[in-house]
């Protein structure tokens, strides 16, 4: 006995072969159309995932600081360099040594540049011991800026320099002072006040320079 063939609903008939073979096509492109939807969809969460595992499960070391400069050590082989003494400023917490170096050229300096530790506090002073020389030696680093004043600090003559808009942006201030046959000066944004502490905190070096001549 041959198989009926069965009515289709909204037909009210059977499918022909040929609506039947539509049919079935249809349903296989529905649902490749919601197979090719739920990859994206896979994919997408799968790429979301990778990324949050780069994020956030990567250890990440906190920045690691500046290794401190050991000045002194800096400073005794100067010394041997110059044959003679070289400033090793003795400054507490509030300061950090950002540089310490020997510069070369027709007169060779002893170069410190010292900043505030901490981050709400802003300026720099530098202090340089200029060896064999005098006053005129320091318009070179202070934009041709001659002396504008004597200060006395600690009882000691310092010469001022006070540079304000006319110098260089990032120096408003110098003082310096002669120490044997060296000239130390001590410049930068800082106010006079801050300059002048700094300054004083060197009184014992700068009389044993003296003595050293």
């Amino acid at each position: 006995m041959s198989k009926q063939a069965r009515v289709v609903a909204g037909l009210g008939r059977p499918e022909t072969p040929q609506e039947t073979a539509d049919r079935k096509a249809e349903s296989s492109r529905v649902y490749r159309s919601s197979q090719t939807f739920r990859n994206l969809i896979a994919a997408l969460l799968a790429t979301v995932a990778v990324v949050a595992i780069i994020v956030f499960g990567v250890p990440r070391g906190e920045r690691t600081p500046a290794p401190e400069i050991d000045v002194a050590a800096v400073a005794a082989d100067v010394e041997t360099s110059m044959q003679r003494p070289a400033i090793v400023p003795e400054v507490d917490d509030f300061w950090r040594v950002n540089a310490a170096k020997l510069e070369g050229g027709a007169v060779p300096v002893w170069d410190i540049t010292l900043a505030p530790a901490a981050d709400d506090e802003r300026g720099f002073i530098r202090i340089a011991q200029a060896f064999g020389t005098d006053v005129s030696w320091a318009p070179q680093v202070l934009s041709g800026k001659a002396p504008t004043g004597e200060i006395t600090i600690d009882g000691r003559q310092w010469d001022e320099f006070e540079l304000g808009s006319g110098g260089d942006a990032n120096i408003s201030y110098a003082v310096g002072t002669q120490a044997g046959p060296d000239y130390v000066l001590l410049y930068g944004s800082r106010s006079a006040e801050s300059t002048a502490e700094l300054a004083e905190s060197l009184s014992a070096q700068l009389n044993d320079l003296e003595e050293a001549e």
